[in-house]
């Protein structure tokens, strides 16, 4: 899912291990912003496939029509999801998991994302700490969300969410001395985050899975 970032200032492997499990970036990336308030998480609140409140304002579809049959197949199983609600909840945790990624929150990480995208996070912050290294990006604005995929099966549902968002990214040296990024220059950055949940648990929020590239 999520990605999510590549540090460009760290070799080699780290860059790697980041690119296969955040997502691409263009331009730099390194990061820290401010922390997140409370646990928000994808929450599926829904009931048919309506249209969100930017699609209305802007004429930007929510969701691709290749997405509608498995976004059906899931309302089917769990008449409560609602796609506006869904998207909602989906641009929350992108804020929050980037954000608890950025200052290094382990713990913040561990209930909004899957077992395997939090040992790929931990692995990429201990290698930034033990660089010196801190992140001090801030996610000026969420563009655009739309749902590229969605499907059900065992039980288990997943929706694939594109982000594409407007990120400052800035990193500095133990002394807090900017060794990479801007302060002033925001990236355009785009990923593709697919978010699962098993229907009709009583836990209604949605972790995140896998990231990649858009």
């Amino acid at each position: 899912m999520f990605y999510v970032v590549l540090l460009a200032m760290v070799a080699g492997f780290l860059a790697l291990r980041l690119y296969s499990v955040l997502g691409k970036r263009s331009g730099h990336e390194q990061p820290l912003p401010k922390p997140a308030e409370e646990r928000v998480g994808v929450v599926a609140v829904p009931r048919t496939i309506e249209t969100t409140t930017e699609a209305r304002e802007t004429g930007a579809k929510p969701f691709d029509s290749a997405s509608e049959p498995g976004l059906r197949a899931i309302v089917a199983a769990e008449p409560q999801f609602d796609v506006a609600r869904f998207l909602d909840g989906a641009k929350s945790a992108y804020r929050m998991i980037l954000e608890a990624y950025w200052r290094g929150d382990e713990s913040a990480l561990r209930d909004l994302v899957s077992d395997d995208v939090h040992a790929a996070f931990v692995e990429a912050i201990e290698a930034r700490r033990g660089q010196g290294q801190v992140l001090d990006n801030r996610l000026i604005a969420i563009e655009h969300a739309t749902i590229v995929s969605a499907s059900i099966a065992g039980g288990e549902a997943r929706v694939a969410v594109r982000f594409d968002a407007d990120i400052a990214a800035v990193t500095r040296d133990a002394d807090g001395n900017v060794i990479g990024g801007s302060t002033s220059d925001a990236v355009q950055t785009h990923d593709v985050w697919t978010f699962v949940r098993t229907v009709r648990a009583s836990d209604p929020n949605w972790i995140l899975a896998d990231t990649d590239e858009a």
